[in-house]
């Protein structure tokens, strides 16, 4: 399909929301255009994927003049090796892409997770914004903290990870960079995986968004004289390694 036909599609559909493929088609059959139905169906049904493009560039203004005070709170779900469901959650900030707490249980209830976030936000708290999506559990006593303690809630739209970027895309390293390695045999095991990963994310991992530094800012180590070869540390039970400079021997 042409660009400019594409063009034409996504204006008429714009400024006509209730106008289906039919509708579209015989319109683009009066300006001259030979194009069938079907195709006009596909693009539109295309288009239902694609965010409006306002909203967008609207949220993306909002994430980058208050990403300072913006955190973000999310669960994603573990199996364990006898195939019962653990559930982690986490706290995220925008800034650093620091994660601020980390937690993992078989039972979500409001109250752990309110408990999750006074361990999370302690006071004074320095954000103002928290993202999260429309899960159940992030209902009642959970907006009742947040109001409670000066926290802004934002929900994000339905169906829109895009606008929980950095939620998102930290569940996706956990799992490429740990848990699809590892099966967990219990709460007590992915806990303290997660600790471990933790420790190896905030300090040794580079980070495209942070101009290729960490969360915990690691500093550039200079080469001395006496420093003449690299060495590597182990991370992870071996999953990562971290490089440094050695003196020699």
């Amino acid at each position: 399909m042409a660009e400019e036909v594409r063009r034409l599609i996504r204006r008429m559909k714009s400024e006509n929301p209730r106008w289906g493929a039919p509708r579209i088609h015989g319109e683009l059959l009066l300006l001259g255009f030979d194009i069938s139905e079907p195709t006009v169906s596909r693009y539109l049904q295309q288009l239902k994927r694609i965010p409006d493009e306002n909203k967008a560039s609207q949220w993306h203004a909002f994430l980058n003049n208050h990403r300072e005070v913006i955190v973000v709170f999310d669960f994603f779900t573990v199996p364990n090796l006898y195939f019962r469901t653990l559930y982690c959650f986490f706290v995220i900030e925008h800034a650093r892409r620091c994660v601020l707490h980390f937690n993992v249980t078989f039972h979500p209830t409001s109250d752990w997770i309110v408990q999750q976030l006074r361990e999370a936000f302690p006071l004074p708290c320095p954000y103002r914004y928290v993202l999260f999506d429309h899960d159940s559990k992030f209902a009642g006593e959970v907006l009742q903290f947040l109001n409670s303690s000066a926290l802004k809630p934002m929900p994000t739209s339905i169906r829109s990870p895009w606008q929980n970027g950095v939620a998102e895309r930290w569940v996706g390293s956990a799992r490429r960079e740990l848990l699809d390695h590892v099966i967990p045999l219990n709460e007590f095991h992915l806990r303290r995986l997660g600790r471990e990963y933790l420790a190896c994310y905030h300090q040794d991992r580079t980070h495209i968004g942070l101009n290729k530094n960490t969360p915990a800012a690691r500093a550039v180590e200079s080469r001395s004289p006496l420093q003449s070869r690299i060495v590597s540390r182990s991370r992870i039970g071996g999953l990562h390694d971290r490089y440094r400079w050695s003196e020699a021997a």
